[in-house]
């Protein structure tokens, strides 16, 4: 897979190796280039503006990235949701109810850390599935 597909494509799947480096990468980029929008510019519309996208970019190839992920462990986007909104509801329900609500994100934190676990660690569908042929085996 070459870079561009790696990082805007939302097909195919991707292994655990090129996820991690893509990922870290992003994150270093999107912090160097926001720590320089911010210091040359202060905090001008213009190191707004610019931080803005690189967070908008970042968003998008963190998605392609996830979704590809997912791809490869034979799950559908979909699943997305379930990794990311959910928790984000639950944190919500969790906060608004204050310390009662403090199993909301116990719950929140379980599905965040089997997202974790499932996207980073877990390798993916041995062979061919339904979204592309394995990554690991592909010439």
């Amino acid at each position: 897979m070459d870079f561009w597909s790696l990082l805007f494509s939302f097909t195919g799947r991707v292994n655990r190796a090129p996820y991690w480096l893509a990922t870290i990468g992003l994150i270093a980029a999107v912090l160097v280039v926001v720590m320089i929008a911010f210091t040359v510019a202060g905090r001008s519309a213009i190191a707004i503006i610019v931080a803005g996208v690189a967070f908008l970019l970042l968003i998008w190839v963190t998605l392609a990235l996830i979704t590809k992920r997912l791809h490869d462990r034979n799950k559908s986007a979909w699943w997305l949701l379930l990794f990311y909104v959910v928790p984000l509801i639950l944190s919500a329900v969790g906060h608004s109810l204050g310390s009662a609500g403090l199993i909301f994100g116990l719950i929140g934190f379980g599905i965040s850390v089997w997202a974790l676990v499932e996207l980073g660690f877990w390798r993916g569908t041995a062979g061919p599935n339904s979204y592309g042929p394995d990554p690991l085996q592909a010439t």
